[in-house]
């Protein structure tokens, strides 16, 4: 594993060596897109599949520096965190149909797999777990609504001692098993569309190439160092690193922070003890811990802080001992490697896409909340769909009201802490607690 601070699991296991110029000239393009992570990888490959021809990608760092190379790779359904959040903007039949796309997101990122032929160690089953009766009964509610939009992936509720055979801790007294979700390496995900979309499509991508200003109009240009990009419309696909470039963005997203260990290569013995269906998992509390068992056999285990928003000093240390309240019987085994990274989060808690009000031509997603690596397929398709020239559901997901954040650049830590704890009590109130 790597020394660097930059290191992570996946950028230790990456199988794509990929390397993009820095921009030296001046372009003309359809698209220009403004971050290489999920968001605008997704967003260029899905543009570049319907015909456009000239788009180009601009990364700050190098593709997947963001939370698409930090996450914790688990492939499960959802499009945020709390959908009653916005009931009222959407109504019933706009939330079942959000709902009912939230599914699709394993899905695209199966049928891209498959496509392209990337090797992304994709590894069907996702379990939810619960600890106590009040989340068991919130699990026995998700089975239906789970099976009443999806009808070819099995899913199934389990409890007692029968959860042994999904997890192996005795912390949970139940489990939903949706083998629909999983588990992927998400940077090689990432990387494997990026070749797909410059060796198949042509899409011109670039790296160590931060954007420096913006100049709005028919015509947008994006100036760079050594460099600019001259577009028809424009994508700010950035997320947490934003990094105040566009200030109507900027207010309505907070950073807050995720932190991931990685054990040391574990015996097959007690891989299967970990994890029978060797598959990925979460509870289902407002803060999860989220954690899988990687081809290498090692166990990967996150979580974010649950009420006070801080950074420990001593990642491996603070992961570990979350770890050891699930897995008791790891207190032997080595951290090889902890690291953690921030994950744009909004108001309502639910993703936002659309267009600045006084620019038609250009385009956002952001605001995950630390739930992207699978909605980021399907929102990032239906975000393609709007630069295409809009779509029902473009119009749907762009609806729903981006509400500012209030002291966020001068009380962050004190905002997101806020925010945890009303969090907190609103799930009890959901059975998630």
């Amino acid at each position: 594993m790597h020394p660097d601070e930059t290191a992570t699991y996946y950028t230790s296991t990456k199988k794509y060596h990929l390397n993009f110029p820095q921009l030296e000239a001046d372009l003309q393009a359809d698209v220009v897109i403004i971050g290489g992570g999920f968001s605008g990888i997704h967003t260029a490959l899905e543009l570049a599949e319907h015909g456009v021809k000239n788009i180009v990608v601009l990364e700050a760092r190098y593709l997947g520096f963001g939370g698409s190379g930090r996450n914790g790779g688990q492939v499960m359904a959802g499009i945020g965190h709390d959908l009653d959040n916005i009931k009222h903007e959407v109504g019933e039949e706009g939330l079942n149909t959000i709902f009912e796309l939230s599914e699709l997101g394993p899905q695209i990122m199966r049928e891209r797999i498959a496509k392209y032929q990337i090797d992304a160690d994709f590894v069907n089953g996702y379990a939810y777990l619960g600890f106590n009766q009040r989340q068991s009964k919130t699990l026995k509610a998700w089975e239906k609504q789970f099976k009443a939009s999806n009808s070819h992936d099995d899913i199934y509720y389990v409890e007692g001692a029968d959860v042994q055979k999904v997890v192996g801790s005795t912390a949970y007294q139940s489990a939903l098993v949706h083998m629909g979700g999983g588990q992927v390496h998400s940077l090689n995900l990432l990387l494997g569309e990026a070749k797909a979309c410059s060796e198949i499509y042509g899409v011109k991508i670039f790296e160590h190439t931060p954007a420096i200003e913006i100049e709005y109009g028919k015509k947008i240009k994006v100036r760079t160092a050594k460099g600019s990009v001259t577009a028809d419309k424009m994508v700010w696909a950035c997320d947490s690193f934003l990094n105040k470039l566009e200030p109507t963005l900027h207010k309505t997203t907070i950073n807050t922070y995720a932190f991931q260990l990685m054990t040391e290569p574990l015996s097959d013995e007690l891989i299967q003890r970990i994890s029978p269906m060797r598959g990925a998992y979460s509870d289902i509390r407002p803060v999860i811990d989220y954690y899988r068992v990687t081809p290498e056999n090692r166990l990967l285990f996150g979580a974010a802080t649950p009420l006070f928003d801080y950074i420990p000093k001593d990642l491996k240390a603070w992961n570990r001992e979350l770890m050891l309240k699930i897995f008791p019987y790891l207190v032997d085994v080595k951290i090889d490697l902890a690291w953690g990274g921030p994950m744009a989060s909004t108001k309502n808690l639910f993703p936002q896409i659309g267009t600045l009000t006084e620019q038609k031509n250009v385009f956002y997603v952001q605001g995950y909340c630390g739930f992207g690596v699978t909605p980021s397929q399907i929102i990032c398709k239906i975000l393609a769909q709007g630069v295409l020239g809009g779509s029902e559901h473009f119009q749907l997901l762009s609806s729903v009201s981006k509400p500012e954040i209030p002291y966020k650049d001068s009380l962050r830590a004190t905002m997101c802490t806020l925010g945890k704890f009303l969090h907190q009590i609103k799930g009890y109130g959901q059975g998630r607690r």
